[in-house]
């Protein structure tokens, strides 16, 4: 019988003495994500930073029901939704270049950012 090698599994391994920014991009619009997140990209890359991703999260969605007619026809309802885009950007050894010029990046309204520093 032949035995079976175990695959290592693939894992982000952060370098020893490495510093990592983790971007997180919420939009309600994915075009306009979408433009953002290749302008924060290009803008890492022209500063000659190793970026990963973006990797697309899971759209969140927010259900609204409203009463059509608060006295005569109370089964009559509409219903709303709110869908939240994510994407996620992992820059690897960035430098202080680098972080300078996406802290002066302008991106568009309607553009919700989180960064941290891992």
């Amino acid at each position: 019988m032949a035995t079976k090698e175990k695959k290592p599994k693939k894992t982000a391994v952060k370098e020893e003495g490495g510093v990592m920014l983790r971007i997180r991009v919420r939009a309600y619009e994915n075009k306009i994500l979408d433009a953002s997140v290749k302008q924060i990209i290009d803008t890492a890359l022209r500063h000659d930073a190793k970026v990963q991703g973006p990797v697309p999260l899971p759209t969140e969605i927010k259900k609204y029901t409203v009463n059509r007619s608060p006295f005569i026809y109370k089964n009559a309802r509409e219903q709303f939704e709110i869908r939240t885009h994510k994407r996620l950007i992992d820059i690897v050894n960035p430098s202080a270049k680098t972080i300078e010029a996406l802290t002066n990046l302008s991106l568009p309204s309607g553009v919700d950012i989180d960064v941290k520093m891992m």
